[in-house]
């Protein structure tokens, strides 16, 4: 799984940086993603500082499930998000639930 949930998750706002980190991606690709995906809305103050919330997070892991996991391209991945996001996002959180019982099954494995 690509994004380090720790501590990091209790925060209200998420710098770029923070967001780039969490996916182990450049902020470069942050930046473009915001540009193509009309669902992701981060904050700006004066300084044009991008701060985004927990919902820009999860719609960036939909983004990131769909282009870097599934192998969509950008525009293919606009049309799914586009045509039916609640199906998406619910294959998406079957997958995350999916991933989260292998590593705990792996873990129970390791331990025996």
């Amino acid at each position: 799984m690509p994004v380090k949930t720790n501590q990091v998750l209790e925060k209200t706002y998420f710098s770029i940086g923070d967001v780039a980190l969490m996916f182990n991606v450049n902020t470069s690709l942050i930046r473009f993603w915001e540009k193509e995906f009309e669902i992701i809305k981060p904050h700006k103050n004066k300084k044009g500082t991008r701060y985004f919330t927990k919902q820009d997070i999860d719609n960036f892991h939909l983004i990131f499930h769909l282009v870097k996991e599934r192998g969509f391209t950008l525009q293919g991945a606009k049309d799914k998000l586009n045509e039916n996001k609640t199906e998406t996002v619910d294959h998406h959180e079957i997958v995350k639930s999916l991933e989260k019982i292998k590593s705990f099954l792996t873990e129970i494995k390791e331990n025996l």
